[in-house]
């Protein structure tokens, strides 16, 4: 075995209440105790930076949903940077980065299974959990297989900033259509067309979001990337054209609802325009493409090395303070992929 320098405490966060409602500190429990021993064929992992991502709220609920929830008293999930610093295994050697899915904690063992090597030299480690991360594939995959945008179209896409959002109208452009991004304020609107090379940005907190959206989509929308569900969905639904394509990705404006929405069934609107706009309206998860990650990595690793993708990344100091930064994530306060560093 070979091993290098360790903590010899490992802090974790545990789900200590299921949220009814928003989620905020005193759903977390912060604890210590001892850091886990490697076996045979097992490597041990220093987490160094954690991903903040909005599924995160899900696992919280037991509600039945696509994965199994975080048990009470449990680990929070999530997928961490870290470093071997202790290894059993043959693959694997003390110092080298990789990307897993090792929680809110400080250290964890892994017997390989789920990691993926990380090169510092090809590309910052951090972009392993945004830009070329689960974020970034989900993009990938969610725009170019079930929203298949063709030269001219108009794309939307809501949560325009985070980095699922920001990749899809990236990519969106290289495959020569019109973006426009949906976000939250006159700062996040500006990033949009001014850095990321958008076509408009239009404000969901402004007044006159639908008519501004509307003005933006003179030609109406042929694919509606969906991150966010409820008044944003309400705008885009009526400026759909004939077969657009909506991945549903996320709804994250409904994460924490505790009753239905208020005022009249809206199911039969919606069907309607399903039925007599012949609209492709799917959900997804993103490994439900996972055959497709060397290609999403081969390619958009490409982009990123010759610069023509644009990513932000939003980071907060100590793994202590995930449970607040996690809380401001679902009022969309980050600005870019929430990254918490953990030491």
């Amino acid at each position: 075995m070979t091993t290098a320098a360790h903590p010899t405490v490992n802090r974790r966060i545990v789900l200590a209440a299921r949220p009814h409602g928003e989620p905020n500190e005193s759903h977390f429990r912060l604890e210590e105790g001892r850091v886990p021993t490697p076996r045979a064929g097992e490597v041990l992992l220093a987490n160094r930076i954690l991903s903040l991502d909005p599924y995160m709220r899900g696992r919280m609920s037991a509600a039945k949903s696509y994965a199994e929830p975080v048990a009470i008293g449990d680990t929070m999930v999530g997928a961490t940077v870290a470093e071997v610093i202790a290894s059993h295994h043959p693959g694997f050697s003390v110092g080298e980065t990789v990307v897993g899915f090792g929680g809110w904690q400080d250290a964890w063992t892994s017997d390989g299974k789920g990691l993926r090597k990380l090169d510092p030299a090809a590309a910052p480690v951090s972009t392993a959990l945004g830009v070329l991360g689960m974020p970034g594939m989900t993009a990938y995959t969610g725009l170019l297989n079930i929203g298949a945008p063709k030269p001219g179209e108009t794309v939307v896409v809501a949560a325009a900033t985070g980095p699922v959002g920001s990749l899809v109208g990236q990519i969106a452009k290289r495959r020569g259509a019109r973006a426009v991004g949906i976000a939250g304020g006159p700062e996040k609107c500006a990033f949009l067309v001014d850095t990321l090379g958008f076509d408009a940005a239009i404000d969901h907190r402004a007044e006159d979001f639908p008519e501004a959206l509307a003005a933006a989509c003179p030609d109406g929308i042929d694919v509606y990337f969906e991150n966010v569900g409820g008044a944003v969905f309400d705008a885009v639904l009526p400026l759909l054209n004939p077969f657009a394509r909506i991945p549903v990705c996320g709804l994250v404006s409904g994460y924490s609802a505790t009753d239905l929405p208020a005022g009249p069934d809206r199911i039969p609107l919606l069907m309607r325009a399903v039925l007599s706009k012949r609209l492709h309206l799917q959900g997804f998860i993103v490994w439900d493409f996972a055959a497709q990650e060397a290609e999403f990595l081969r390619e958009v690793g490409g982009w990123l090395r010759e610069g023509g993708i644009v990513h932000r990344e939003d980071f907060v100091d100590g793994l202590e303070n995930a449970p607040t930064a996690f809380a401001g994530l679902l009022k969309g306060r980050n600005f870019g992929k929430l990254l918490v560093r953990i030491a």
